[in-house]
C-alpha cells in the first residue's frame, strides 16, 4: 500500500530493526513518512530495514542507542537531532512509536530484582523519558503510539513482570493523551496478541505452539507484524485524528 497519507511527515520508530517494529517502519514509509529506524544493538538488522524501505521507494535512516535510562534517551535524541537537522534543517518530528522493549520475562517465581528493574527500565522508564524529552521536538497535531500487549486484558501470569510493564504503559497512554490533547497530539496504545516474529519463533513454529496460538484467536490464525502495523498507520494518520487515550486491541479476538 502506498497512499502518501503521511507524506513529508517524520516518524521515529523505536526498536525497528526486526519484528513488529520493522513492520511498523515499513508501513509508515509506504505511507510516505520519512522513517527513523531506531535500534538498540542490532545495527545490521536496522540497516536491513532501511534497505527494504529504500528498495520500495521510501526514505529512512538509522539511529542507535540502548534505551534503558534517561542518559540513553538523551544520547538517542542528540544523535537524532544531528541527523534530522542535516537532512531537513530542523529537529522536529511528527510521529513517535514507542515499540522498543523486552518482550518477555521469567516466571513469577523465578523473577529476580535485577530482572524486574531491567524490564521496567526498558519498557517503562525509557518511553516515559523519551516522550518527556521530545515534547519540544514533537509538532503540534502529532501522534504518539505506544506498543502495549494483549496481556493487559488477558490473564497470563507466566510472564508477570512483563505484564506489569505493559499495564504501566497503558496508564501512561491515558494520562499523556489528556496532557497533550490541547496541542492536538493524540496518544494511543496498540495491544498485540501473539505475533509471528523471531521472538516467538522457537515455540510458535512447533505443531503444539501453532495450534495453541491459532485456537486463541477468534479469527483462527496467528497474527503478523503487518496486522499491527496497519493499526499503527491508521492512528498515525489524519483519519485517526479523533481517537486518543485508547487501548486498541490487536489480538485477533484472542480469548473472547
Amino acid at each position: 500500500m502506498n497512499s502518501n497519507r503521511l507524506k513529508d511527515q517524520i516518524a521515529v520508530v523505536t526498536g525497528a530493526s526486526r519484528g513488529i517494529g520493522r513492520g511498523i517502519a515499513l508501513r509508515l514509509a509506504a505511507e510516505g513518512a520519512i522513517v527513523v529506524v531506531h535500534y538498540g544493538t542490532r545495527q545490521e538488522a536496522a540497516e536491513e530495514t532501511v534497505s527494504l524501505i529504500e528498495a520500495a521507494g521510501g526514505t529512512a535512516f538509522t539511529v542507535g542507542a540502548e534505551l534503558d535510562s534517561l542518559d540513553s534517551v538523551l544520547r538517542l535524541l542528540q544523535n537524532l537531532d544531528e541527523k534530522l537537522i542535516c537532512r531537513t534543517g530542523s529537529n522536529r518530528f511528527d510521529i513517535l512509536v514507542n515499540n522498543a522493549g523486552i518482550g518477555t520475562s521469567p516466571s513469577f517465581e523465578e523473577t529476580t530484582e535485577d530482572d524486574f528493574d531491567r524490564l521496567f527500565a526498558v519498557n517503562v522508564k525509557a518511553p516515559f523519558f523519551l516522550v518527556q524529552q521530545s515534547l519540544e521536538r514533537l509538532r503540534d497535531g502529532g501522534r504518539i503510539i505506544n506498543i502495549s500487549s494483549g496481556v493487559t486484558r488477558i490473564a497470563y501470569p507466566h510472564i508477570m513482570a512483563y505484564n506489569l510493564t505493559k499495564g504501566a504503559l497503558n496508564t501512561f497512554t491515558l494520562h499523556l493523551a489528556k496532557l497533550l490533547g490541547p496541542r492536538g497530539i493524540t496518544v494511543n496504545a496498540v495491544m498485540p496478541g501473539i505475533i509471528d516474529t523471531d521472538v516467538n519463533a522457537a515455540w510458535l513454529h512447533t505443531p503444539d505452539g501453532r495450534n495453541f496460538a491459532v485456537e486463541m484467536s477468534a479469527l483462527g490464525r496467528i497474527g503478523e507484524p503487518s496486522d499491527v502495523a496497519d493499526i499503527v498507520a491508521f492512528t498515525a494518520s489524519h483519519e485517526g485524528r479523533w481517537v486518543t487515550g485508547q487501548m486498541l486491541d490487536a489480538t485477533g479476538g484472542s480469548h473472547l
